[in-house]
């Protein structure tokens, strides 16, 4: 299928967006300030208004035609190139879009890809494109108290019961907007006696489901956007495995791929920015010291060789193509950013980012200081993103692996 002009798609796209959202503006007072958190920190039933607003934005989009745009169209999306999304993330950026939650990218731009193209002609029709459209919520249920960063050792069991029904027991950890979510994307062991890659099935599970119990687990800066999630016995039908039995895995890592890359190169705000952190300078009078405009100069040259690095993996990714190992790099290089954008502003600060003394724009830093070591965990490690550009962008050896033997042999199980 021949692909749309981009100038004129682009000018489409536009026209469009002026219909549904109101043109972005600038901060009329110090009141209005943008948000400075990395994570939301809103009580529930903010959280609740916000997730229908980003909905309503969702669904409309879902209609015209511009979710899931690098999706292939025989998997239900747009079949377009990553430079058609690109070109429009530009144009979005031009209107007030709804701050979107972790659970909406979740749903979005995770699950929806991995019931998309893993999937059955069923599943795609009746989950897919509900949380293409988020009708339905998602999030994603995969790491766990022993399992964070070597995912493939999770403990979580799946046993198949003769009349077909599965029976999962086990814990997940740092499970956002599990609280809101209908579903759930779930990894399981099936299989101990297989090597740990091996073993391991996904599986869609009902978050109102008997046996499935939700623990929000409160952040030192202040929100619950994350949870715990219990499951004791809970029967899922075999109608929602996703995959064949034992293709967890690769589930698992091509939905860590697009995690990846929706944390490295989304464009909506996420924290503070380099702008923010030189309005904080020129309000403080600290422009004109010599070490504070290197501290200046250094974080303005990171988030553009970060944006240049966004631009040229947009375009050479083939259309509908599954992210690869550049995702780790721009993955890194958003939290690398992310951090060191909260440390100068605490350096401008000093005391004042840790007591709210009523200046406009200061202690407001603390929830990005405070969030953004986590977003050197979210979607992978810094560590696992570094093994993966090592091993696969400069083919360096492997590390030494000691866990080669089926799961059950090895220490612990």
């Amino acid at each position: 299928m021949s692909q749309p002009d981009p100038d004129a798609w682009r000018t489409q796209v536009r026209q469009w967006l002026a219909t549904v959202l109101e043109p972005a503006r600038a901060p009329e007072s110090d009141a209005e300030a943008a948000d400075l958190a990395v994570f939301h920190n809103l009580p529930e039933n903010e959280e609740r208004l916000l997730l229908e607003r980003c909905r309503r934005y969702q669904r409309a989009r879902f209609d015209a035609g511009y979710q899931a745009l690098t999706l292939p169209a025989d998997k239900g999306g747009a079949g377009l190139t990553a430079a058609h999304a690109a070109a429009f993330a530009q144009e979005e950026s031009a209107f007030e879009v709804p701050p979107s939650t972790e659970l909406i990218s979740v749903t979005v731009r995770l699950v929806a890809m991995a019931v998309s193209l893993f999937g059955t002609a069923e599943q795609r029709h009746h989950y897919a494109r509900g949380f293409l459209r988020t009708d339905l919520l998602a999030c994603q249920l995969f790491s766990e108290p022993g399992a964070g960063s070597d995912l493939a050792a999770l403990r979580t069991r799946a046993r198949k019961e003769s009349g077909g029904d599965w029976v999962i027991d086990g814990q997940k950890m740092w499970t956002s907007g599990a609280r809101f979510a209908d579903y759930g994307l779930l990894l399981a062991r099936t299989d101990p006696d297989v090597v740990k890659q091996a073993g391991i099935t996904a599986f869609l599970v009902p978050m109102d489901a008997p046996g499935v119990e939700v623990r929000p687990i409160r952040q030192m800066s202040g929100g619950a956007s994350f949870n715990e999630v219990f499951l004791s016995d809970v029967r899922v039908p075999d109608r929602l495995r996703i995959g064949r039995p034992g293709q967890g895995w690769e589930v698992a890592t091509t939905t860590l791929a697009f995690e990846r890359t929706a944390s490295g190169t989304g464009n909506r705000r996420k924290g503070g920015t380099f702008s923010d952190v030189l309005d904080l300078a020129r309000s403080l009078g600290r422009t004109a010291d010599p070490l504070v405009r290197q501290r200046l100069a250094d974080l303005y040259v990171r988030a553009a060789l970060r944006a240049a690095t966004v631009d040229r993996v947009a375009r050479t990714s083939a259309a509908g193509g599954r992210p690869g190992p550049e995702a780790s790099l721009t993955k890194l290089m958003a939290s690398d950013l992310l951090t060191r954008t909260g440390q100068v502003a605490a350096e401008l600060m000093g005391a004042r980012i840790s007591a709210d003394t009523g200046e406009p724009g200061t202690f407001a830093w603390t929830q990005h200081l405070l969030g953004a070591p986590g977003y050197r965990l979210a979607g992978g490690t810094d560590q696992i993103q570094r093994n993966l550009i090592g091993e696969r962008v400069l083919k360096l050896p492997s590390e030494p692996r000691a866990d080669r033997a089926p799961f059950s042999q090895l220490p612990g199980n």
